[in-house]
This record gives structure tokens, sequence and C-alpha cells, in this order.
């Protein structure tokens, strides 16, 4: 999706705009470099849901995420979906609900760890429904859907432009959409709350800039932002890659979204038990 963003913008604007891979630390590496790069516009963090967590998972932080980054637009929003193993024995969300609530402690879920999105969304479904499974980490989300093809893990969450391709090719079966309204995407699957679960969140993908940055400066990169959003290809593209909803916030706004995630993260993470900054 950044790529997608970046060529856009660069056919609207006088300069390029190139994405540069900072992996690492959970996105830390990444959030660090564009903290400290200069304010004048030209250096922007691509991130998403789990940036809200990496004040809690990256042992002696160098910086705030609150503080030294400033939120300028939130490009798309799209559900996770929870699938569960083809020989689970439910069809339904309610089903599944049941089967493991009579059998607590019994069944496993994937995640790529607590930081994860797909982590988080089991943390925040498991706490609303009152379950108790058992978190099997893995490094990537592929080799947690090819346990959970093969029966080893009962249920993972990922997000849709996966999910549907996992199992709309029968590896899997899909129980339910995360978002508060069904998906246009996978429009079968019902949202969680039809299943009497009182939660619901979406993977969200958004642009920051250093804290610093002059607000004309914020006020521009959101212009340029917008106006690529715009655009009718673009919009096709990410629609093919899962996205439910571009957002039209102002940078004020997308301050506000992104703190509430953090505070609700940060929360769901501290109630799970989770031990902020352990090495």
């Amino acid at each position: 999706m950044a790529r997608v963003l970046a060529q856009t913008m660069s056919n609207l604007l006088p300069q390029p705009v190139v994405v540069e891979n900072r992996a690492g630390a959970g996105g830390m590496v990444g959030a660090e470099l564009v903290a400290r790069a200069p304010a004048d516009g030209h250096t922007i963090l691509f991130t998403n849901t789990g940036h809200s967590v990496l004040r809690l998972l990256v042992p002696n932080p160098s910086i705030d995420i609150r503080t030294a980054l400033s939120p300028v637009a939130i490009v798309s929003e799209a559900p996770m979906i929870l699938m569960a193993a083809s020989s689970f024995p439910a069809q339904t969300l309610s089903e599944f609900i049941s089967t493991v609530r009579a059998n607590p402690g019994s069944y496993d879920y994937g995640s790529t760890g607590r930081g994860g999105t797909n982590g988080l969304t089991a943390l925040m479904f498991l706490q609303a429904a009152g379950l108790a499974m058992n978190e099997i980490p893995y490094r990537g989300g592929a080799p947690a859907t090819l346990d959970l093809a093969a029966g080893r893990i009962a249920m993972l969450f990922d997000a849709s432009s996966t999910a549907l391709a996992t199992t709309r090719n029968g590896q899997a079966r899909a129980l339910a959409v995360t978002t508060a309204r069904r998906s246009p995407s996978a429009p079968e699957l019902p949202t969680l709350r039809e299943a009497g679960v009182d939660a619901d969140m979406s993977i969200w993908m958004g642009l920051m800039l250093p804290s610093m940055t002059p607000p004309a400066i914020r006020q521009a990169v959101h212009r340029a932002v917008t106006r690529a959003l715009a655009d009718t290809d673009l919009r096709a593209r990410f629609t093919d890659l899962g996205t439910d909803t571009i957002p039209n916030l102002s940078p004020a706004e997308c301050e506000l979204f992104i703190s509430a995630e953090i505070d609700r993260w940060e929360g769901l993470l501290t109630r799970s038990g989770f031990r902020p900054n352990a090495p």
C-alpha cells in the first residue's frame, strides 16, 4: 500500500516519493529514523495499528511515539478476519465460542507476538468473549497460516487481503470480521458483535511526520496525500489489497485518533498481564 500511495503522489508532486524499508524492533527503527529526520516534510513514516504499542514492546525506547511524531493522515482501514481450522468442530462464530468456552485452555491460537496486529486482535477477542486459549507465537504470518491449515492451531486472525485468500481456497474457515460493520469484501461474514462479542477494531495505515514539523508543512503533506487518495486507480488498487475505507481525517483528527489507539492497545496489553519493556 505504501508503494501504491508513493507512486500516485509522485505523479502529483514535482519530486518523486520513494519507499525505504526500515524494519526492526516492531517498527521502532523506522519510527526513530523519522522522528530524528529534518522537520521539512520530506521524511514520512508509513505505519499501522502495531505502532500503538511500541512504547511497551521496545526495551528502553529512545523516543516517545506520542511526542516525537505527529500523525498527518490515516490512509486506510480494513478488518481482520477470525479464521478457524477447517477441522475445528464449529461452523459458526457462536459455535466456536461455545466450544472454546466449554474447554478452557484446551485450544491454541497463532500470533506473531503480542505486539503484532494478529496477536493484539486475538487478545481483544479473548478478553471480550471471556475465553481462555493458548498463544503460539510464530516468526511470521505464513508459518502460522500453514499450521492453521494443518489443524495444529485452532484460530488465527489475519488481515482480510490474505485471510480471504486462505479461506476461499479451503485452507481454513472464515468465521467473522472485526469491524463494527460487515465488510464489503466479504459481506457474508458476520461481525463479532453479531455473535454477542462486545468488541471491534480495524487495521489502519497512517502517515506521520517529525513532531517539530511546522503546521504549514503538515498541511501541505496532508493536501498531497488527500489528492492521491482521491485518485480512482489508487482506490481500486487499495480495494484489491483489502481496504474497506479511506478515512478523510484532518491532521488534528488524526492526532486524536492515534492517541486513542495508543490508550486502547496499551491498556489491552496491560490488562493481559504483559510486562512492559521486557528484553
